[in-house]
């Protein structure tokens, strides 16, 4: 009786380990893996490694294997060891050992598994970037619509000063622009073919490695072989890219969640965003908000998990990077693209309840900052006399219960007159321009501030980069199709052979 323990795979093995593999792979890398087969088998004939011949009983023979497989019944079973060994023994059964044993020339799993994997991962930021791009192009649409639309800017949890929508969403705009570069560095880095560097030091054969990146669509190959197979950056910086993205788009989830409770109310969410309570009629609960914040958690949270698997680890070729964290990976992009589309189309229905903004402005005494820099200007005082008025007159109408606009010129004659040991030059009609909240705001023109003129001038800029990311991702996907259009063209050259 066999003694399954002296057999591989172990039952454990299989269970744990193989079969979760194989499944994975067929899932994920299967497609991939036959574009490397035959853009491998192409560069080898065309390098003269193997004959036209036997190029085209190689290739005919993968397609043959691609339209009879029924790869969604395939389970595993121990036979082979991988979905490779499985093509590789298909492709035996339909041509010969003698001839299909050369495909695997001048190659190793190793290059071939951290090719495909770079191929997938450029797939998956081709649908990120995009994503990320639309949501952009909504902040920028929404901001030009509320250039001059009055919010509460907090710090430190408290409100500080008034600012617009438009500038609020300016500065968001700004940063997820900053993420599009930082993605397409990640893009890049992926962008290097590892085939050729077959195990880890090339081959001896002849091959041409800038053939195949070509062929699958990479700008060029990576040129140290050893690298090739050991360097784990270009999960690394992906993976990093992508959590400082959602760790940024996290935090403005938060604001949105504040901003949006029924104490403060700054934000309305439309009614398509709205869930009711099961027992609670006059509830209105905005849970997509919370649906992007946990998406923002798991995303980072995935992202760890690649990042710190990589810690520690030797380098050289190592299952640590393979599969499994691969998928691990995968399944973050899954959750960014539904959080950044859920994201676009919410940031599209919100509006401002300017008069709930007004009151908290009016209560916060968020303007004062502008009657101390105003008497600064029209006083020709220091911005530390201006700043002791205006505390002065802040205390005052606080312990009264009053508001900035409260404000009577007698009441700010006699503090100036007590601060200053003369009588102030402004008139009434200046003071109560300077304690307006639109008149903070429009005031403040300098580079990257909230006032009309140079928001616009901002808002021009961010969309003008925006296209231009835009373009560059038009590029990058026309560089796979035409790398696709190569590689079928090539594969049926040789086909055609004495046909």
């Amino acid at each position: 009786m066999r003694n399954d323990h002296t057999h591989f795979p172990a039952q454990v093995y299989k269970e744990s380990v193989l079969t979760p593999l194989f499944n994975d792979f067929k899932q994920h890398f299967y497609e991939e893996l036959m574009d490397i087969n035959y853009a491998h088998c192409v560069m080898l004939a065309e390098q003269k490694i193997i004959s036209l011949e036997e190029a085209k009983r190689i290739l005919a023979g993968l397609r043959e294997i691609e339209a009879t497989i029924d790869l969604a019944s395939l389970e595993y079973t121990g036979e082979y060891e991988d979905i490779f060994f499985f093509i590789e023994s298909e492709l035996i059964n339909k041509i010969g050992l003698d001839v299909a044993g050369k495909l695997h020339t001048g190659r190793s799993r190793n290059d071939i598994d951290i090719t495909l994997y770079k191929m997938k991962i450029k797939g998956y930021l081709h649908g990120l970037i995009g994503n990320l791009a639309d949501l952009v192009g909504s902040l920028l649409e929404v901001a030009q619509k509320h250039k001059a639309t009055l919010v509460v800017a907090y710090t430190h949890g408290q409100p500080a000063q008034p600012t617009t929508f438009g500038h609020y969403l300016g500065s968001i705009i700004e940063i997820l622009e900053r993420d599009l570069e930082r993605l397409f560095q990640a893009y890049r880095m992926c962008d290097k073919s590892s085939m050729g560097a077959a195990a880890i030091t090339t081959t001896g054969f002849s091959i041409d490695r800038h053939r195949v990146a070509d062929l699958l669509g990479f700008r060029e190959p990576q040129e140290n072989s050893y690298g090739c197979i050991a360097a784990v950056d270009y999960l690394t910086q992906v993976y990093s890219a992508l959590k400082i993205l959602f760790i940024s788009l996290g935090r403005v989830t938060q604001d949105l969640g504040y901003w949006t409770g029924f104490e403060v109310a700054h934000l309305y969410v439309p009614n398509e965003f709205v869930q009711i309570s099961s027992i609670m009629p006059q509830k209105r609960n905005p849970v997509p908000i919370e649906h992007l914040r946990i998406m923002a958690s798991i995303v980072n949270g995935h992202c760890d998990t690649v990042i710190n698997a990589m810690h520690n680890t030797p380098f050289t070729d190592m299952n640590d990077a393979e599969d499994p964290i691969q998928v691990v990976g995968f399944a973050a992009f899954s959750t960014a693209e539904r959080m950044l589309r859920l994201f676009t189309e919410l940031v599209k229905g919100l509006s401002v309840n300017e008069e709930k903004v007004q009151e908290h402005l009016a209560a916060s005494f968020a303007s004062v900052t502008e009657l101390a820099d105003s008497l600064v200007r029209a006083e020709g005082i220091s911005f530390r006399q201006a700043h002791e008025i205006a505390s002065a007159v802040t205390k005052e109408l606080l312990e009264e219960g009053k508001i900035l606009t409260d404000l009577e010129y007698e009441r700010f004659r006699r503090i100036y007159a007590t601060v200053m040991q003369r009588e102030p030059q402004i008139s009434m009609d200046q003071l109560s321009e300077y304690v307006k909240p639109d008149y903070f705001v429009a005031v403040r023109e300098c580079f990257g501030g909230p006032g009309v003129n140079h928001l616009t001038r901002s808002l021009l800029r961010y969309e003008e980069q925006l296209d231009y990311y835009r373009e560059e991702l038009k590029g990058l996907l026309a560089q796979t199709a035409l790398a696709e259009a190569r590689l079928k063209e090539a594969v049926d050259s040789c086909l055609q052979y004495l046909a």
